[in-house]
């Protein structure tokens, strides 16, 4: 090694979770090492979060093009230029690479070295020619594209999150192997913007999220001519002349279907390989580092966030979890991550967006101590002046009000979920939701309606009038 570098804590991973760590601990006095073999900003940046909204916000413009005519406005059918959408998705990458960049990241204090992390020891890790010995380590290394071991995949051309950004042109007929929030997002850009688009899912689509809002969804999908599968037994890809054909395998036999292109969105897998992580005492699996609460490893000094902890595989995790290991490394606070209040969305047209439990998983856990609330965007007046009047609003609570969980499908989900995960994290119940003051007219006041009706049927029931006939005696 030709430099020895000592500092109090190293980070080995610049992307969502490594970069606000980074930041966190060199502006607070820390002397910070960062370590990123590839692109500042990791996969939300370059390939995930932002390019795929960028994406979806082409497709939407698009959409919106052709349903103009339900205002009264005759726009005809848009004109998709492949090469400037395009442009437009590097351009968003490229307006906020700036506030990721090394250069930024130097200027705050931090040493960043590009270039591969491994570990020499318990306290020791390798990059390049130089050795880093830090007091705390924390591994923030993120995820990568999962690809399945289908026969002949290998074979063939493919797309995943990974390049499907970096493309010249729009697919004639994109086929998508996999139905969960990758998948679909990436399905519906695509048909929005005039391909045709065929999903291909083992099970269902997006099996996480509550399955009677998961159907507006899918009521929305099949409008546009989206066509999904489930289901599905996939036995082999070929090549098929300029595209690719996948062979479907079932009881009535073999079903060829062709396309031009072919999406790989099979789910992501924790980037743990090249760490030599047996060197420093960690224990992993192919399922991620194994952490505790407050995401120590095996070796107390080395923390792990984000994907490559194992759990829920969001950008907004991994920049919670900065926070918990800061509190932890420099402040020798004892501070554990909570995930029961941590929301998702799925940036389809209607978005979906959930915090907490479903109405399975709340059936499951409590039986019939639950109430289920509902109420639909067709009966919020926002919502019919901007004839966007499909989806709900659908809360999961205790018999006592306390709140278990939320979704949302409809318009602005991802906005209007704060509401709930506000109450949520800070134990706050039903009523603190119905009695909040809500703007008219806005999408939000469904989030007021909704936690009202739980007061529904004790506030008008036989009693509730008898009381009022009674006080009205007295004048």
């Amino acid at each position: 090694m030709s430099k020895t570098i000592i500092t109090d804590i190293c980070v080995i991973g610049g992307g969502s979770g490594g970069l606000s760590v980074s930041s966190g601990a060199v502006q607070m006095g820390a002397d910070t090492v960062l370590l990123e073999k590839g692109k500042m900003g990791g996969d939300c940046l370059n390939y995930g979060c932002v390019p795929s909204k960028a994406l979806l916000a082409a497709g939407h413009a698009a959409q919106h093009i052709r349903d103009a005519a339900r205002f009264g406005v005759d726009a005809g059918a848009p004109k998709v230029d492949a090469k400037r959408v395009f442009e437009h998705v590097h351009g968003a990458i490229g307006a906020i690479a700036p506030n990721d960049s090394v250069e930024r990241f130097t200027g705050l204090g931090v040493q960043v070295i590009e270039d591969e992390g491994k570990f020499v020891d318990a306290n020791k890790v390798e990059a390049g020619d130089t050795r880093i010995t830090a007091r705390r380590f924390v591994i923030a290394t993120g995820s990568s594209a999962f690809v399945p071991p289908i026969p002949g995949l290998s074979d063939v051309p493919f797309y995943t999150n990974e390049n499907v950004f970096y493309a010249d042109e729009l697919p004639k007929h994109l086929i998508v192997i996999g139905g969960g929030p990758i998948g679909i997002e990436l399905a519906q850009a695509h048909r929005q913007l005039g391909c045709d688009v065929t999903v291909l899912e083992v099970f269902k689509v997006m099996p996480k999220d509550d399955q009677e809002l998961v159907e507006v969804v899918r009521a929305q999908l099949d409008a546009e001519g989206l066509v999904i599968r489930e289901g599905v037994k996939i036995s082999r890809i070929e090549k098929s002349g300029d595209g690719i054909a996948v062979v479907l395998e079932s009881d009535e036999g073999e079903e060829t279907l062709d396309g031009s292109h072919l999406l790989v969105a099979t789910g992501r897998r924790p980037n743990v390989n090249g760490l030599n992580l047996e060197a420093a005492n960690v224990t992993y699996s192919p399922k991620g580092i194994e952490v505790d609460k407050r995401l120590r490893t095996s070796n107390k000094k080395i923390f792990a966030i984000g994907d490559v902890a194992g759990g829920l595989q969001f950008t907004h995790v991994a920049g919670y979890h900065a926070g918990i290991v800061i509190k932890n490394a420099l402040f020798r606070l004892p501070a554990k991550a909570d995930h029961s209040s941590v929301p998702w969305v799925t940036y389809t047209s209607p978005e979906l967006a959930q915090v907490g439990l479903t109405e399975a998983q709340a059936k499951e856990q409590y039986g019939d101590d639950i109430r289920v609330l509902r109420w639909p965007f067709h009966e919020n007046d926002r919502a019919q002046a901007e004839g966007e009047t499909h989806g709900m609003v659908k809360a999961i609570t205790t018999k006592k009000g306390v709140i278990l969980g939320c979704g949302i499908v409809g318009p602005h989900a991802g906005e209007q979920i704060h509401t709930w995960v506000l109450a949520m994290s800070q134990k706050i119940k039903i009523g603190g939701v119905a009695t909040m003051i809500a703007p008219y007219p806005t999408f939000g006041e469904v989030n007021k309606r909704v936690a009202g009706s739980y007061y529904t049927p004790s506030l008008f029931s036989e009693k509730t009038r008898k009381i009022v006939r009674f006080l009205s005696m007295f004048g």
